[in-house]
């Protein structure tokens, strides 16, 4: 009986997991996207109907693309993967300010889109902190990797 169970929880977790993955892939794209327009798009086309300075939207798009990194790379490398709940919470603050803002410029339906988007982000902050976090690459698993592969090799020789 507990070996069902233990299945039933296994299944729950990697169910979770490919969940959470789905979502940061998801938020990635859209961050890069927004982020990379910021970016490279001239400044007059960002216009808006609330003015906001065209540095602090260059500012916002290397925020964006930088939380949009921040969501993956560290988990598909296994390296510091505690930064991906950092890097979910820095784009919740920025998608409270864009709700806010698109508010502010009367546009109460178009509001939900980045209200959504945080709602996400929150998801995977409090997922990859607390339900299913992410886990670190061991030192065993670094052992082929320059000078520790040596040390192994003079262990087995």
């Amino acid at each position: 009986m507990p070996r069902i169970a233990l299945h039933a929880t296994t299944r729950a977790a990697a169910r979770t997991n490919a969940s959470l993955w789905t979502i940061q892939a998801v938020l990635a794209l859209v961050f890069l996207f927004a982020g990379g327009m910021k970016l490279v798009v001239p400044i007059e086309m960002l216009k808006g109907p609330v003015p906001l300075p065209g540095a602090f939207l260059r500012f916002s798009g290397v925020c964006e693309v930088s939380g949009a990194l921040g969501l993956v790379l560290p988990g598909l490398l296994r390296i510091r993967t505690g930064l991906t709940p950092l890097a979910a919470s820095g784009l919740v603050i920025i998608m409270i300010g864009a709700t806010t803002v698109t508010l502010i410029g009367g546009m109460v339906a178009p509001a939900a889109i980045p209200a959504v988007v945080g709602l996400l982000a929150v998801t995977v902050a409090y997922g990859r902190r607390r339900v299913a976090p992410l886990s670190e690459r061991s030192h065993r698993d670094l052992g082929s990797v320059g000078r520790g592969r040596r040390v192994e090799e003079r262990k087995a020789a």
